[in-house]
């Protein structure tokens, strides 16, 4: 079966993971994937995020992160720009996550960056997905 949106797939597993409170989730790999993993790690919402090879595209481990009650950092996941409808924002219109508790990963010609610092940079690109 083809996958039609595999970021969609991405981020659905972490937040299916986080709420079951398992300890990491195993998601096929790809350089967006790869990217916007290290992203979340650079931001804290995840713990680690490794490369496992298995013969064909590999697969990456994502640790996902808990505070001592158990309870998730990540508190919630949106996919913003889909296949069928992409959103495009310039750099004065990036939008802000919870009063910038969350963060946006957006897509630009610099390659994948979060909301903070498309606005050091002042570029705009596609808004791929909200975390908070």
């Amino acid at each position: 079966m083809t996958m039609t949106d595999p970021i969609s797939d991405y981020l659905t597993r972490i937040r299916n993971a986080s709420k079951a409170r398992h300890e990491y989730v195993d998601i096929p790999a790809s350089r967006m994937k790869a990217e916007m993993s290290r992203i979340m790690l650079d931001s804290g919402f995840i713990k680690n995020v490794r490369y496992i090879e298995d013969g064909k595209q590999g697969m990456l481990r994502v640790y996902l992160k808990y505070d001592k009650d158990m309870k998730s950092v990540i508190s919630g996941m949106k996919r913003i720009s889909r296949p069928s409808l992409r959103i495009y924002v310039s750099s004065n219109k990036l939008p802000r996550v919870l009063g910038g508790y969350g963060m946006a990963i957006i897509s630009t010609s610099q390659g994948l960056l979060r909301d903070s610092e498309c606005r050091q940079r002042g570029v705009g690109g596609e808004v791929i997905c909200e975390v908070w």
